[in-house]
């Protein structure tokens, strides 16, 4: 069973940067498409970015030139830099992992807050 732990939310200023990073347990993970959702309060969970195992990527409009998603399939973890941080980021971000035969995986999210 894939479980995803996401870290390194928290508060920044607007015009900041943030990491984030998601490790997923089991194997196989250069052959999952991972990447990351996020939720506003009162709002429905969207996409911001998505990589594939071949390593294609598709980012939101909202945050292209903004924000950058990576993996490192020898860690089993996939990133999210954030850069040029707004206010309208504030959310909830959760790591996604679509696994092959076994389906969706979703980890317990981690708040990101930009306030000055």
């Amino acid at each position: 069973q894939v479980q995803l732990v996401e870290s390194g939310g928290g508060l920044v200023q607007p015009g900041g940067s943030l990491r984030l990073s998601c490790a997923a347990s089991g194997s196989m993970f250069n052959t999952f498409a991972v990447g990351w959702f996020r939720q506003a309060p009162g709002k429905q969970r969207e996409s911001v970015a998505i990589t594939t195992n071949g390593g294609s990527t598709n980012y939101a409009s909202s945050v292209k030139g903004r924000f950058t998603i990576s993996r490192d399939n020898a860690k089993n973890t996939v990133y999210l830099q954030m850069n040029s941080l707004k206010a309208e980021d504030t959310a909830v971000y959760y790591c996604y992992a679509s696994v092959p035969l076994s389906g969706e995986r979703w980890g317990q999210g981690t708040q990101v807050t930009v306030s000055s």
